[in-house]
């Protein structure tokens, strides 16, 4: 195998990736006591770094485009080049939120699981081969066990850990299973000659239907659809919350991405007028995407833990997203990136102030929230904006990424699904609100709000301001995001 340029540029973010891992390993044993701060310096820095180096030097481009490289391994296009700096970047503000965490701040091996993680991910947005898709699943998901579980003098982190690395380790061996017998009735692991051997009628519809559903036990954990979420609140709940934030919507959209690449392309790809498998998988997804987004929100309206709340809200969230999946078309898959890039940004926002919060007064129940717009106007404002963009108001990056999704359902004639999504989202709206009242409309006990500020670190400020920055620019100036997002979903329709 000829290395060439094209190869170096394709896994350019994992390079640097590694690089900036092995220099965190050099350098923090050298650092002491407080310096050990650096280590979240160094990362955040770098990350950001590795995103401009990436964009300037390593996207795709005409002679390089929809490039299958390693021996049909690793794609080299827009979809798997977006979905990674979505990924890297936020890993960059997970970082800053963790300098200031008591625990996961002062270990230098919480950066390098943070590191490993994402370029697991990275790699399972290029995945063009099943055999590379699962070890970059086990590279993403290993790390994350660890960090679920790393404050282990809190026996709540200790069970979430537990919990995570137990369900993930069943789901994946489903996945597993389900891979294998893929590779044994088709004779191959790729992606794209699985495509063929459904065109030319190879893979009967029955067993390429039951493999499918195999293989979406593990994903479907991966995104936390029903009936794959139970293990979302408690791990949510015990997980330091960095880390939540970083599980709720990195490793999400990584699942998402293996979706799309997987069931579109390896299962439907260019068939047009859709197949009967087509119908079938998208019919499957589509019940279990108006499932999820009720179940996520009707559950959340009775929480009055703040992480548990946003547990359940991240779940309805998955069920929004899945809607432009199971479009099948050009518009859905827009739909989905855009989602996910805007749901990225939100979500991160909407821990990043419950972790600021937590991080001074130690809890997290909505109740003490009570008289937070006196106590920190910032944090308030920036919670609202979270908030309302979660609920899907204007003008706001979660109001546009819901009318795309419901739009590609009703191009398809999914009318049902979108009308169960509009009224999710005015049940969404009710919850969200909820907690904007007491941060807004309660005070404090003795309501001396005055003395009891909750001042913001400047880690957690950058971190917050970019994320609010970030919702409001994709809810407002639409066409450049949308312009993306819309390149990188139409790789999935030209192979």
């Amino acid at each position: 195998m000829r290395y060439t340029s094209t190869m170096v540029m394709s896994i350019l973010p994992e390079i640097l990736l590694l690089i900036l891992g092995i220099i965190l390993l050099v350098i923090e044993p050298f650092w002491k006591g407080d310096k050990r701060r650096n280590a979240g310096k160094l990362t955040a820095a770098g990350l950001f770094v590795i995103m401009a180096l990436s964009i300037y030097f390593g996207r795709p481009n005409e002679s390089t485009m929809d490039e299958v490289v390693f021996g049909g391994m690793i794609r080299f296009d827009w979809l798997a080049f977006f979905f990674k700096m979505m990924f890297v970047f936020s890993a960059a503000v997970t970082a800053l939120f963790m300098m200031d965490h008591e625990i996961l701040g002062k270990r230098g091996e919480s950066y390098i699981m943070l590191l490993a993680a994402t370029l697991g991910m990275n790699l399972m947005a290029a995945s063009a081969d099943l055999v590379m898709l699962f070890l970059a699943i086990e590279t993403a998901s290993i790390p994350l066990y660890v960090l679920a579980g790393f404050t282990v003098a809190d026996k709540k982190s200790t069970e979430s850990g537990i919990k995570y690395l137990l369900f993930g380790a069943m789901t994946t061996a489903v996945m597993l299973y389900g891979f294998s017998l893929l590779f044994g009735f088709a004779g191959t692991t790729n992606l794209y000659a699985l495509a063929d051997q459904v065109v030319t009628g190879q893979l009967p519809l029955g067993v390429a239907l039951g493999l499918f559903l195999l293989i979406v036990v593990g994903l479907g954990f991966k995104v936390a659809i029903v009936p794959f979420h139970f293990w979302a609140p408690d791990v949510y709940t015990g997980s330091p919350t960095p880390v939540v934030g970083f599980l709720s919507t990195a490793s999400k959209a990584a699942g998402f991405a293996v979706l799309a690449r997987l069931f579109i392309i390896g299962f439907e790809g260019n068939l047009f007028p859709l197949s009967d498998l087509a119908y079938s998988w998208a019919s499957i997804l589509a019940v279990l995407a108006a499932i999820t987004m009720t179940l996520g929100n009707l559950v959340a309206l009775k929480q009055t833990n703040m992480k548990r709340l946003l547990a359940y809200s991240s779940i309805a969230h998955s069920g929004y997203a899945m809607i432009g999946l199971v479009a099948l078309t050009e518009l859905g898959m827009t739909s989905l990136v855009f989602y996910l890039l805007a749901y990225i940004l939100t979500n991160l926002a909407a821990f990043g102030t419950a972790i600021a919060f937590e991080r001074v007064t130690g809890s997290t129940e909505i109740k003490d929230y009570a008289g937070l717009s006196r106590r920190s106007p910032g944090l308030a404002i920036i919670m609202l904006v979270a908030f309302l963009s979660l609920a899907g108001m204007p003008p706001f990056g979660g109001f546009v990424a819901k009318i795309f999704v419901f739009a590609a359902a009703v191009q398809v004639n999914m009318i049902w699904l979108a009308v169960i999504g509009i009224l999710n989202s005015i049940i969404g709206l009710y919850y969200y609100l909820n907690v904007l009242k007491v941060i807004y409309l309660y005070r404090m006990e003795g309501e001396d709000e005055e003395s009891h500020p909750i001042p913001l670190t400047r880690p957690y400020a950058l971190g917050l301001v970019v994320l609010s920055v970030g919702i409001l620019l994709v809810g407002t100036l639409i066409a450049p995001w949308f312009g993306f997002s819309n390149e990188a979903a139409l790789n999935l329709f030209k192979f």
